[in-house]
């Protein structure tokens, strides 16, 4: 028995063909995490919470609000076909910590503020508090 092929097959085998190629290059090729803003930007908002908390005596973390947020993180990162490993990275990576902590001064001097300044770190936390953003929500005041 012979058997004969049509052009759609031949069409869709090279598709299937290309894209089995192609498809391990595109996730070997994905962007660092530090470079997924959806990521990166959410990371700083936890990061700004917990120096505020840390060093503002009259201002609290919201501890299971903040973990919760990170679990979200994590899942995003997963479903965007991060690994475990990829993400733990990330996030023990000292020049990852050090380039989010000069997110964070930046941040604070954009607000007119001083980050080495503890009483300035105060003023942004109640600040964001107040307009419930997202790094206020991480926050309470005592």
């Amino acid at each position: 028995m012979r058997m004969t092929t049509c052009p759609g097959r031949k069409t869709l085998m090279a598709a299937v063909l290309a894209l089995s190629l192609v498809a391990p290059a595109m996730a070997a090729g994905k962007p660092a995490l530090r470079d997924a803003a959806q990521i990166d930007d959410r990371m700083l908002w936890v990061a700004l919470a917990l120096e505020i908390s840390d060093r503002c005596e009259s201002i609290d973390p919201r501890t299971v609000r903040g973990l919760n947020y990170l679990w979200s993180i994590r899942s995003d990162a997963q479903k965007l076909g991060y690994s475990n490993a990829e993400i733990k990275a990330y996030v023990d990576s000292d020049a990852e910590k050090a380039r989010m902590r000069g997110r964070g001064e930046a941040y604070v001097r954009s607000h007119g503020l001083n980050p080495e300044n503890d009483a300035d770190l105060c003023k942004l936390g109640q600040a964001e508090i107040a307009k419930g953003s997202q790094i206020g929500a991480f926050l309470r005041l005592k």
